[in-house]
């Protein structure tokens, strides 16, 4: 993947190390949140939030070569990349090479639009953070 992205509309992102770097360019073709076992296995979380451009839309800023992946085995689309120093999840490209998958998270600034989809909804597990009602800190609380 070359260096397509313009820094005048660029996002930035990273993993927590900050090893690897990248520079995403809207419009995104979708943006949304996927509740399939697959993803909530790989994110650890409810859900994986991802954003899906064009590779054209994407260029690596640092740390490329620190990239792993793999593949799942007998899946035809299901693959991570992640940071080898940090574990992190990292953009990947599709095994078709026509798709970006970038995991929401991993943007240093506001993506600019929110989620337009939930998929995979009858995955959905039950412990979602779909309950309003519960409690809302800004840190820990003093009883954590």
């Amino acid at each position: 993947m070359t260096d397509h992205t313009t820094a005048g509309n660029a996002l930035t992102g990273s993993c927590i190390c900050g090893k690897v770097r990248f520079r995403i360019r809207p419009p995104f073709s979708k943006f949304a949140h996927c509740h399939c076992q697959r993803c909530r296995k790989a994110t650890g979380a409810a859900h994986a939030t991802n954003i899906y451009i064009t590779p054209k839309q994407f260029a690596w800023a640092a740390g490329q070569d620190a990239v792993l992946r793999f593949d799942l085995p007998g899946a035809t689309s299901f693959a991570l990349w992640f940071c080898r120093h940090c574990g992190c999840p990292v953009p990947r490209l599709s095994r078709s090479g026509k798709t970006i998958v970038v995991p929401a998270g991993s943007l240093d600034d506001h993506p600019g639009d929110l989620p337009g989809a939930r998929i995979f909804c009858d995955s959905e597990a039950p412990w979602a953070c779909a309950d309003k009602s519960l409690p809302r800190f800004a840190e820990y609380p003093g009883w954590w």
